[in-house]
């Protein structure tokens, strides 16, 4: 399979247009900087002399990047939290168009971010300045149509998933497989021991590890399912060692209040005793590898469980509300949720959704694959297959897509839009 288009690694190093080469970046959250800085590594060894101005965070700053505001100021998620800041976002928005605009870069890049980075790609493209879109958002499940509003704002949209080009073919959308950056930073066969190792666990004993979401809503909305489905997985399997890490501190804080009010000690000192689990600041990447099996929440999360090649249960809930609005108006293309069902074309791993998420239906499922030795040899073969189709040394691929574009002729500016 050809993972890469243009930009492989193996092309020349393409000329800077000229001497003082400028891209514009932003990015809106921490998986943003982590792309971004990756980008401008490897557009710097195409462009020696480039600058790169814009939005971003610690990564983007190391590897370059001269930042007119922090990329915290533009992470903000939820409908409240959205419109108590919406005037600074509208405000930082109208700064970046108009010093963007002057400046007149090679290329905006706007990582992620689409409800901020999408409005900014259209007008910058209507002043006639080339615009990527780093990220696509997830046309593949539901609400297909938004590839055709991504054309309106982007020249190029760059892909994580090898899936989501021919979408955009569709509707007449330029559009690039890159590689997962995530699969490169798994090894395509893994290792147990010596994260067991690195993380104080027993070799010989089995290892759970649950990963109930990185975000306050969705450990909300299944710690108490995991804690029970995890409490029956223990009382079935004799010294299953439970490990979970959380995303950062207020996570963490929240599991262990569920914890306490279903009166689960955590912390007890020997870690196979009944409720006892390893909790990690961060470190999903050795909480993953160290498993046998992994309960998991919907999201990037499952993917970084395929990469590791551990199999897995995936749980997924979304506030009631939500679920109901979405399943009435049909807007979910797809029927299945999790990265490695979609990626197989087919149902590799248990989902378990909404209403049938219970802790009973949880274990059980967790329970049947530690029972099923041989179907988990089956699925670490089939998600190293997947792994190797997700390979595309996406940093040096996305600035070589990057340097093609900028290599063609420019379109012309709209007629409209113009700065004021």
């Amino acid at each position: 399979m050809a993972l890469r288009e243009a930009g492989s690694p193996t092309a020349s190093l393409a000329p800077a247009p000229n001497a003082d080469s400028v891209f514009a970046l932003v990015a809106g959250e921490a998986s943003g900087d982590q792309l971004g800085a990756g980008l401008i590594t490897a557009l710097r060894a195409r462009y020696p002399l480039a600058r790169f101005l814009g939005v971003g965070g610690p990564r983007m700053i190391a590897a370059g990047l001269e930042a007119w505001y922090p990329c915290e100021k533009l992470a903000v998620m939820g409908l409240v939290e959205v419109l108590k800041h919406l005037p600074e976002l509208l405000r930082i928005r109208r700064d970046l168009l108009g010093r963007i605009s002057q400046l007149q870069p090679a290329a905006f890049i706007g990582i992620d971010a689409p409800d901020f980075n999408l409005p900014l790609e259209r007008k910058l493209k209507a002043r006639g300045i080339r615009t990527v879109h780093y990220v696509s958002p997830s046309v593949w499940a539901w609400r297909e149509q938004r590839a055709a509003k991504l054309g309106r704002s982007a020249d190029l949209v760059l892909c994580l998933f090898p899936m989501e080009p021919p979408i955009y073919a569709r509707y007449g959308v330029r559009a690039q497989f890159v590689g997962h950056p995530m699969a490169d930073r798994f090894d395509l066969v893994t290792e147990r021991l010596p994260a067991r190792a690195e993380l104080g666990l027993s070799a010989q004993a089995p290892v759970l590890a649950l990963l109930p979401g990185s975000r306050l809503g969705e450990i909300r909305r299944l710690g108490a399912d995991f804690l029970r489905a995890a409490r029956r997985c223990q009382q079935q399997i004799p010294g299953l060692q439970l490990v979970a890490p959380m995303a950062n501190s207020a996570c963490r804080e929240m599991f262990e209040q569920i914890a306490q009010s279903l009166g689960i000690d955590l912390h007890s000192a020997d870690p196979t005793s009944p409720g006892h689990i390893t909790l990690l600041d961060g470190r999903a990447d050795e909480a993953l590898l160290a498993a046998d099996v992994v309960l998991v929440a919907s999201g990037t999360a499952a993917l970084e469980a395929m990469l590791a090649k551990r199999p897995m249960v995936v749980a997924y809930k979304v506030a009631a509300l939500t679920y109901a609005i979405v399943t009435w108006l049909k807007l979910m293309r797809s029927t299945r949720y999790s990265l490695p069902n979609v990626l197989a074309g087919r149902d590799l791993v248990p989902e378990i959704l909404q209403d049938a998420c219970t802790p009973q239906a949880l274990a059980e499922a967790v329970l049947r694959l530690f029972a099923d030795s041989a179907g988990r040899v089956a699925l670490v073969a089939e998600f190293e297959r997947l792994h190797a189709h997700l390979i595309g040394d996406a940093d040096r691929s996305a600035a070589g897509a990057i340097a093609t574009l900028i290599g063609a002729p420019a379109a012309a500016p709209t007629a409209h839009d113009h700065p004021h």
